[in-house]
């Protein structure tokens, strides 16, 4: 009875003496550079969002163009499409993995507040049955966000197209 408590004992003071061993290792140095912050600041809306479209605008902004298989020293431009069950977007990069410019198509998302709220005081009883959600991205103009919405009330079918205000174009 007494040496399995001995062992015990042993066993916890030869781990409290390796644990007494503080190796310190100085790291090197870590620079995080926000290289596509223009675009992920001209696509916040501010407003819950459709949570597919948010990780796919991470996915461009984060892309790695450099550490990525199509990277290669000869080109300038490179044109990369990501895509999702709900929509893609067609990327433009430059050599050193700056966006420059996007184009942005999605079906049926999560629409903001004010153009729910522009349909619904502009268009009483008509429901949304089909929604496209159109963004165009140029690093200088910033970000141009439509959406093409399908109305339909009865058997009347009427198509509207909206900024992101709610304004009707």
């Amino acid at each position: 009875m007494k040496k399995p408590w001995l062992v015990l004992i042993a066993l916890a003071l030869t781990s409290l003496s390796f644990a007494q061993n503080i190796k310190t290792e100085e790291l090197s140095e870590v620079t995080v550079h926000a290289t596509n912050y223009k675009y992920l600041n001209s696509m916040n809306t501010r407003e819950v969002s459709s949570v597919p479209v948010e990780l796919l605008v991470q996915k461009v902004a984060s892309f790695d163009l450099k550490n990525s298989e199509f990277y290669q020293d000869d080109y300038d431009l490179y044109h990369i499409t990501f895509y999702i069950p709900e929509g893609k977007i067609l990327a433009a990069y430059d050599k050193e993995g700056k966006l420059l410019r996007t184009a942005e198509r999605f079906r049926d998302i999560n629409l903001p507040t004010s153009v729910k709220k522009t349909v619904s005081d502009t268009y009483p009883g008509w429901k949304i049955t089909k929604d496209i959600y159109l963004v165009t991205y140029n690093n200088e103009k910033g970000a141009n966000k439509r959406y093409k919405l399908k109305l339909e009330k009865g058997k009347k079918t009427l198509r509207v197209k909206i900024d992101e205000t709610g304004r009707i174009l």
